[in-house]
């Protein structure tokens, strides 16, 4: 439960330290000023902003609906801006009436504050409401990932109440210092936190496409900064910094922060107070009579409106399930009730009334491609299955745990444009690219196994400047076999093995492999207390050589592999976290690469009739990281991670990261489906 608890506690206390301050300032100046009266309007746009968030929980729940990322990073940002616009006007609304104030000042302000009614309002609706919406929607996609919401809904409340007493602690502070101190002072800090709130927004505009520049970065302390620490959650909750930051977030930053601190300390020294008795005192006024209405109906109608919407939200925009009957899967039955659906977004109740569980697709039954699925359907429940239907013919194959497939009786669909199936991938479809890419591996065995004997001939002669060259190239054939760590056993740690969670560290009997001998090379150890593991290394290589014809490869594994090879790479290489002091963390970088690229040409054939818009992204996607990564290369030798410049290590990460991305799809395509 706390691994599913920690991070949505994080997500509370960050979301409510952003939010809290804002409102915690509002009414501490309203306290200060008198005001109290107008209490009631920041405690309007927060109760707004709360039952909006609620209502767009609800949302997400019952309608089984999610954003798109890049819709809800673009939403985001939108609403930081806002956010920031609100926030830089109360500023200055702020320094104005701290030049205004002197012996009328309750008077004043009190007045001034009437005025900015409605300012009141939006800022903490908006303070609170970006914040409410980003933690529902984070709740939500935690307790779909984690099956439970009992862990993600205590940690985010836990979370909350702790930002909440920060928050109070901040309020009963402010409210014994000196009032026009109190606004020089506040305005400063929320310009600070609403340059982060830029920052932040950008961010989020540059994650769903709306701003360009996602990947370059300017500032990136991630390899020394550890993101969900406790000191980290705190200077992004109340700063908005993050360890890794774009160009364009740091210049939005910077500026704001430049531009807007400058108005607002230019306009606090140029304007002293003047004296009470230098104004004029306000003539009597009309008394104008006003109908008082019940304070409930506001509270009441801000929570009504959100709830009703939602309500509509989740009557008409829930997809209803084909002809609103249950789909019924067995063994000898596969869609039963399943009539002809309307074109759009569908979502079908599948209720499995056999005995067995059961995959079950929604396929076209002319080419078998896909066009939704549930795995693992066990008997006596019901899940649903959402998909997009469009013109064309459908029917449902459920395929039971060992039983025979059974396919429903088509039924065609008329309009609604067209919609993407993913063609199915079979095993034997498999069979050829795994053939050729074992073919790959034991020619790379063959030769790391002679390397490694020259390596142990090197350490056994003494020869350790020999060792160190000759090292990095049979390393770097071991990490170009990438896409068969998974068959390769024990042997993996024998030859590869980190020192992380060893009692002894470097210094612990079971460290051996390559990195034990780096560490012994790049660390002036002598070379008999280096003939052990170099023998080691050989023999367990000479071993994996002689084990791997029969070791078991799943076929499934090759499509997986094309994405972690490099997202291995990106963890431990990029950063550095595996380097025993060699510094050749790109040169593994670089093996790496090529084994991807080998992987996808055993896959190509595969790809090109499913998706023929990613091999040309892709390519180009190892050409650019190709490049960065010769860049540090200088003949048999490569810049340390550590060393690179900040924005080359940059460039590197970014364009390593897109790869990846554009990878992402290659497991989903070719995922081996049951057809019988």
């Amino acid at each position: 439960m706390w691994d599913d608890a920690f991070p949505s506690f994080l997500i509370g206390l960050r979301e409510g330290l952003e939010a809290g301050l804002i409102v915690s300032i509002l009414i501490a100046t309203l306290v200060r000023a008198g005001a109290r009266s107008r209490l009631s309007q920041v405690w309007t746009g927060v109760l707004a902003a709360i039952a909006l968030a609620m209502s767009f929980g609800a949302v997400l729940t019952f309608t089984a609906a999610s954003l798109t990322q890049t819709a809800q990073e673009a939403f985001g940002g939108v609403l930081s801006v806002i956010a920031v616009a609100f926030v830089t006007a109360m500023v200055f609304w702020m320094r104005r009436s701290a030049r205004s104030l002197s012996g009328e000042l309750k008077e004043k302000v009190t007045g001034a504050l009437a005025m900015g009614s409605g300012v009141l309002i939006l800022t903490s609706f908006l303070a609170v409401g970006r914040e409410g919406l980003e933690t529902a929607l984070f709740l939500w996609t935690t307790a779909r990932a984690a099956g439970e919401s009992a862990g993600p809904l205590t940690g985010a409340a836990v979370g909350l109440v702790l930002a909440a007493g920060l928050c109070w602690g901040l309020y009963r502070r402010v409210l014994k210092i000196n009032l026009t101190r109190f606004f020089t002072a506040t305005g400063a800090v929320l310009i600070v936190i609403a340059a982060g709130v830029l920052g932040y927004g950008l961010r989020d505009l540059q994650e769903g496409g709306v701003l360009p520049g996602r990947t370059a970065f300017a500032v990136d302390l991630s390899s020394g900064v550890d993101a969900g620490s406790w000191y980290s959650t705190l200077v992004q909750g109340v700063f908005n910094l993050t360890p890794a930051m774009t160009w364009l977030q740091v210049a939005g930053y910077l500026s704001y922060l430049a531009v807007v601190m400058t108005l607002f300390v230019r306009g606090v020294r140029a304007t002293a107070p003047r004296a009470a008795a230098d104004r004029p005192e306000p003539g009597p006024k009309a008394a104008r009579p006003q109908r008082r209405r019940p304070v409930w109906v506001i509270p009441a109608a801000v929570v009504a409106v959100p709830a009703v919407l939602a309500g509509l939200v989740v009557a008409l925009a829930r997809p209803k399930p084909a002809g609103d009957q249950t789909v019924a899967v067995s063994e000898t039955e596969c869609g039963k009730g399943f009539t002809a659906p309307k074109p759009g977004r569908q979502t079908f109740q599948m209720h499995n009334t056999g005995g067995r569980t059961s995959e079950v697709y929604l396929v076209d039954p002319a080419s078998n491609a896909v066009y939704g699925e549930i795995e693992g359907l066990a008997p006596g429940t019901t899940r649903d299955l959402v998909a997009t239907v469009a013109g064309g013919t459908y029917a449902w194959r459920c395929v039971p745990t060992g039983g025979k497939a059974v396919t429903s009786k088509p039924v065609s669909v008329h309009g609604g444009g067209a919609a993407k199936p993913v063609v199915p991938v079979s095993a034997q479809d498999l069979a050829a690219p795994l053939a050729a890419y074992k073919t790959y591996v034991g020619k790379g065995l063959a030769t790391l196994v002679d390397q490694a004997r020259t390596l142990d001939h090197d350490i056994e002669g003494g020869h350790l400047d020999r060792a160190r060259t000759d090292w990095l190239t049979a390393h770097r054939t071991y990490a170009s076999l990438g896409a068969a760590y998974g068959t390769f056993e024990d042997f993996d740690q024998k030859i590869d093995g980190r020192p992380d969670g060893l009692p002894g560290g470097v210094r612990d009997k079971d460290f051996t492999g390559f990195l034990r001998l780096e560490h012994g090379l790049w660390h002036g150890e002598p070379a008999k207390d280096l003939r052990a593991p170099a023998r080691q290394l050989a023999d367990a290589a000479a071993g994996l050589q002689k084990a791997f014809p029969a070791q078991a490869f799943d076929p499934g594994d090759l499509p997986l592999r094309a994405h972690e090879i490099l997202e291995n790479t990106l963890q431990f290489e990029l950063t550095g976290d595996t380097d025993q002091g060699s510094g050749t963390g790109l040169g593994t970088a670089d093996a790496n690469l090529a084994g991807t690229r080998e992987l996808l040409t055993v896959l190509r054939p595969l790809l090109a009739t499913r998706a023929r818009g990613l091999l040309p992204t892709v390519d180009a996607d190892i050409a650019r990281v190709q490049k960065l990564l010769d860049a540090a290369r200088h003949g048999s030798t490569w810049t340390p991670v550590d060393r690179l410049a900040a924005a080359d290590r940059q460039r590197i990460d970014g364009a390593t990261g897109q790869l990846l991305e554009d990878l992402a799809p290659v497991p989903d395509l070719l995922e081996i489906r049951k057809s019988a």
